[in-house]
């Protein structure tokens, strides 16, 4: 935090949509200049935005953060993921160090000073002074409407990047002002407990102020924080403030805040769940957020299996589902499916084991590409001999027997004097997210997944069928608290794999002595036209109980004693 400038960033964004377009500025606008027009200020506020997760859809190195998690392996040995599962990871030795994110924090404290007056709660004098400049152009009513949702934008932004923080570091320090590099050497760390409180409370302002969509005002833009995401962060970090991880004692009533939180997002009546993927598709009635890239082919160059990438991939890369994952995608019937050393086995009189992927959930398909199957008009081969098989990590291909198919656009082609790119669009929360919320937190509350009050009618149970049914998977028919919570636990699982959601979740559970000790593949043998599947070890990994929160960077802690103790541990 000692080193923080001021300094506007680029957003990388998608062209064919109007999404918070800007253009950089140079150096020479001092501070007044930044509010004397409606462009300028609005490059304050797009400088907000560029923390958002705003690089490669691989987010750790060249790496899905999952692969920190048992639902995926990076190829390569070295690359940096590795050290949450190798064990070598460290204050001095850190991994997805976020702390940067208090960049994004003090760009949102240096907005709301420049434009906010708290006192008033409205645009301060002198920026509207400043804009009446403008007061006779045919934009300026449009303008103004977009000007006023700006503060309560930059306030869930803020939230949002106190909630990242917090999610990987517990207790933090949590500055609502531009701080001096003195107090930023001396700032104490706030109880996380109180983190979440005033994310809620800030998220629960700025909901009331911002409109479901800015489709229709200045600029029709897409990808601006909504009071639909407003209500998402406080749902999400109510959420996490209920968890095991942050609610040790049980506390039911941390689930009733986060079930009545993502009861919220259930009663704008604004999103709908879409049988369609939602991967690269930000304008599907589920997304309440995306970020939007521009054209690129570098997700495609790690993950693609390495023979379309015509030579572009040279060095280990990849991440790589794992056998653990693929045991919880049911059959289509909804029986539990797994790969044992003597084969598939499974209740599901109907499943035919000789053609294990095939009947399967049909999200599994949309995350996992596996033998089989097609691809680029081409069947993917990973059995021993086959096209897409690598006897080693050094073949540059599988190191599990699966491919990544989630977020892949099979438009990107590095086929020589013919190369394609494509935009793709993270998503930052959809609206399974708040169903699936609100069916682990309301079973948590009143003890049973059927149950329902005069406040939560949905039961957590049909809330939970929801989101199965748009999959086109059958009812889960769990009767008791424990047998749900493992229900949910696998759809948080299936429904969003490679979203970003296992890493954390392992997390938040506190499952990771249970979950993360070993990860597993699959050898498939070919004899003409008959394949033997066996499950085979791929890493023995290191899990420790403290790994549930980051270590705090160590160069932090030199320049600020009052950030200690350190993270227990660590």
């Amino acid at each position: 935090m000692k080193k923080i400038f001021y300094f506007l960033s680029v957003v990388i964004l998608c062209a064919g949509c109007n999404v918070l377009d800007f253009d950089e500025t140079s150096a020479s606008y001092s501070r007044e200049d930044m509010i004397t027009s409606f462009d300028n200020i609005a490059k304050l506020l797009t400088n907000v935005y560029g923390f958002m997760p705003n690089k490669d859809i691989a987010d750790v190195s060249s790496a899905l953060r999952d692969c920190g998690s048992d639902d995926a392996e990076y190829a390569d040995p070295e690359a940096s993921v590795q050290r949450f599962t190798n064990g070598n990871w460290s204050a001095i030795s850190t991994v997805d160090d976020k702390w940067e994110l208090f960049g994004g924090i003090r760009a949102a404290n240096d907005y709301l000073e420049l434009v906010w007056d708290d006192a008033k709660k409205d645009i301060r004098d002198d920026v509207l002074e400043n804009l009446s400049l403008f007061k006779y152009t045919s934009k300026y009513a449009r303008n103004m409407e977009k000007l006023a949702c700006g503060p309560y934008e930059a306030r869930v932004l803020r939230a949002y990047y106190f909630f990242e923080l917090a999610r990987r570091y517990g207790d933090i320090p949590m500055p609502l002002t531009k701080l001096t590099v003195e107090e930023a050497n001396t700032i104490a760390k706030t109880p996380f407990n109180e983190v979440i409180d005033f994310i809620v409370a800030e998220c629960d302002e700025a909901a009331a102020h911002l409109p479901k969509t800015f489709v229709g005002m200045e600029g029709d833009e897409i990808g601006r924080v909504t009071q639909g995401f407003a209500l998402a962060v406080k749902a999400k970090a109510l959420l996490y403030a209920a968890s095991p991880l942050f609610n040790t004692t049980g506390d039911k009533a941390k689930w009733q805040k986060a079930a009545a939180a993502a009861k919220a997002i259930i009663d704008m009546n604004y999103y709908q769940l879409d049988p369609a993927e939602k991967a690269n598709n930000y304008l599907s009635n589920e997304v309440v957020l995306a970020i939007c890239r521009s054209e690129s082919q570098s997700f495609e160059r790690y993950n693609y299996p390495v023979r379309f990438t015509y030579g572009d991939r040279t060095s280990m890369a990849g991440s790589y589902p794992t056998q653990n994952l693929v045991d919880a995608f049911q059959t289509l019937a909804g029986y539990d499916i797994t790969l044992t050393s003597n084969g598939w086995q499974t209740d599901d009189p109907n499943f035919d084991v000789t053609q294990p992927y095939e009947g399967r959930d049909p999200r599994f398909a949309r995350a996992v590409l596996a033998n089989g199957m097609t691809f680029k008009g081409s069947t993917i081969e990973t059995y021993v001999g086959g096209r897409d098989y690598s006897k080693t990590r050094s073949d540059l291909g599988t190191v599990t027997g699966y491919y990544l198919r989630r977020y892949l656009i099979e438009d990107v082609d590095f086929t020589p004097e013919a190369q394609v790119k494509a935009k793709h669009q993270w998503i930052i929360y959809r609206y399974a997210e708040a169903l699936l919320s609100y069916a682990e937190a309301l079973n948590e509350y009143l003890g049973s997944p059927t149950a329902t009050d005069g406040t939560f009618t949905l039961s957590a149970l049909d809330a939970l069928n929801q989101v199965r049914a748009n999959a086109g998977m059958p009812d889960v028919t769990a009767a008791s608290a424990d047998a749900f919570r493992e229900a949910v636990r696998r759809e948080w699982r299936v429904e969003f794999a490679f979203e970003d959601h296992r890493f954390w979740g392992v997390r938040r559970w506190d499952i990771g002595l249970s979950t993360q000790g070993q990860i597993d593949g699959v050898q498939i043998t070919r004899s003409g036209n008959t394949f033997g599947y066996k499950r085979v070890t791929v890493e023995k990994r290191t899990w420790a109980p403290k790994m549930n929160l980051y270590p705090i960077p160590q160069t932090e802690l030199f320049c600020n004693p009052n950030l200690q103790p350190q993270n227990n541990g660590w």
